[in-house]
């Protein structure tokens, strides 16, 4: 249970990092947001990312094994950056139609699938 919530957690965190980092880029579609500079810009980032953190630090809490948790600390970690590119690969998907996955972003994902493998082997 530990580890499902782990991952939940770190799913929603990394939902609100990409949307910080990138999604930034998205909104300088809309006519106000243009007319901020970058200093505001990194101030609602910075916002965005509070809640980054809010889901962060409890997942690692909750799944570091010295804490009672199932991982330990190069195994969250594997895992906390195959959840970034799987969310940064849906919403880039989702709201930025111009980008394209090739072959080659595919095979990259495969070594971190095997990278999460490799962690978790014995």
């Amino acid at each position: 249970m530990k580890g499902f919530l782990t991952i939940v957690l770190l799913v929603i965190s990394n939902t609100f990092m990409t949307l910080a980092w990138y999604g930034h880029l998205k909104f300088s579609e809309w006519k106000w947001f243009n007319k901020l500079g970058l200093a505001a810009i990194i101030l609602i980032s910075w916002g965005i990312a509070l809640f980054e953190y809010v889901f962060q630090v409890p997942a690692n809490k909750i799944g570091f094994k010295e804490n009672g948790g199932p991982f330990n600390l190069i195994q969250l970690k594997v895992i906390q950056e195959v959840i970034t590119l799987i969310v940064f690969a849906a919403f880039t998907i989702l709201f930025f139609k111009t980008e394209n996955f090739r072959p080659n972003h595919i095979i990259a994902f495969i070594f971190l699938i095997l990278a999460v493998f490799f962690a978790f082997k014995k």
